[in-house]
């Protein structure tokens, strides 16, 4: 773990903000199964190939994100896989565009795996008394089923989701909306999240947060991450430092 701004860390924080995607499991490999279910049903269906499914899918993609902007129905695979069908020639097919979007999402939450030590840093924040908030973009449902497949239903106090809060970070609505669920805080608040983009730049400039920036373990210089880390076992150490 790398400490860039070490004197923030010489306090125990008074809550714990995190985001969720590729944060706390990888996302890449969940998306990529998820893809492959999505476009061999796709082949079953309708005959479309992979490579067509594929550029239909990436166009489409970003087609409804430029229509909706940073809100978390751009985030929306029912959405995406809808205007796939259509951008492949044909009209909208609802039952088979439901269809699609589960096996997605079957196959997505089966490959999800949480980094190791999440749980046991979880644990250690619930025991020393330090609330855990996930601050997350998309959509409600399927982060609440993603919470609940990995266990985090039962290790964290609050969601936010932009669905909820109305935009996508790094819109301060997120950040902000779940400090008002914890009732104010008193002391520091740790953000930590895998963009400085998005995370860590709207986690400070909206909640003043101190910034933890996963990532690979590689040393990162940006004025918006306080620290990096790329194993959970390290930032455990670090909390239990400050936890005595």
């Amino acid at each position: 773990m790398k400490l860039y701004n070490a004197p923030l860390f010489e306090q125990r924080p008074a809550a714990v903000l995190l985001d969720l995607d590729n944060t706390l499991y990888a996302y890449a490999p969940c998306n990529a199964a998820g893809m492959g279910a999505a476009a061999a049903l796709a082949h079953s269906i309708y005959a479309i190939s992979p490579a067509d499914f594929a550029q239909c899918f990436t166009d489409a993609r970003a087609e409804i994100k430029a229509r909706l902007g940073a809100t978390a129905a751009s985030h929306s695979r029912l959405l995406y896989f809808q205007r796939t069908i259509e951008r492949a020639g044909f009209a909208s097919q609802p039952f088979a565009v439901l269809q699609i979007e589960q096996a997605f999402w079957r196959a997505y939450l089966d490959a999800a795996v949480l980094f190791p030590h999440v749980l046991d840093f979880l644990d250690d924040l619930r025991i020393a008394g330090v609330p855990a908030v996930i601050v997350t973009d998309l959509t409600a449902q399927i982060q609440l089923r993603k919470l609940i497949l990995l266990g985090l239903d039962r290790m964290v106090d609050w969601l936010v989701t932009s669905e909820e809060s109305g935009a996508d970070k790094p819109a301060p609505l997120g950040f902000e909306l779940a400090l008002a669920k914890l009732g104010g805080v008193e002391g520091p608040v740790w953000f930590i999240g895998d963009s400085i983009e998005t995370d860590l730049i709207g986690a400070k400039t909206a909640v003043d947060a101190v910034t933890l920036l996963k990532n690979d373990g590689a040393s990162v210089r940006h004025p918006a991450v306080d620290a990096s880390f790329g194993d959970f076992a390290k930032l455990r150490a670090q909390f239990a430092r400050l936890a005595r």
